[in-house]
């Protein structure tokens, strides 16, 4: 009886080292891609319906957010629109910092005020189909062109 015993033993010992061969060959599997590490050119969008088409311009379009949600806190305090984006500091989420610089990223900001409201443009150092110029007033619709300079006639974002 011990000889059937033993061979089960020396079977069940072989199948273990062949399996241990096995997976010493086998390559370890790689680690999920995280979305920022995608494959170039590809942009992940941030949330459902992101209208960005790279991480250029979804920078430069939540610039612009804030922009104009501080804008409009704002006119509810004063009863007019900011005439700088330094008087729009400490407004919302909009900060001193976010004040200083008219560069931001791949992008140049403008903003002007006129008699009933303000124009902010993103204008982008080059301009593609990544990098869209971006246009918004006081009624808060960010209008974006991928051949000019955007302005109130340009296509909306959506």
């Amino acid at each position: 009886m011990r000889k059937p015993l033993k061979q089960v033993s020396s079977l069940s010992a072989l199948i273990f080292a062949v399996s241990l061969l096995a997976s010493a060959q086998t390559a370890p599997a790689a680690p999920p891609t995280p979305p920022s590490q995608a494959v170039p050119g590809t942009y992940q969008p941030k949330f459902p319906g992101d209208p960005a088409r790279s991480e250029s311009e979804a920078h430069a379009l939540g610039y612009m957010r804030v922009v104009l949600r501080a804008e409009s806190l704002y006119k509810k305090r004063h009863n007019k629109y900011a005439e700088s984006l330094a008087a729009l500091a400490g407004t919302g989420s909009f900060t001193k910092r976010m004040a200083r610089s008219t560069e931001r990223g791949d992008y140049t900001v403008s903003f002007r005020t006129n008699k009933d409201g303000y124009v902010l443009v993103m204008t982008p150092k080059q301009l593609d189909s990544e990098h869209r110029s971006f246009y918004a007033e006081e009624d808060n619709i960010i209008h974006a062109d991928d051949q000019k300079a955007a302005d109130a006639s340009s296509p909306r974002v959506k």
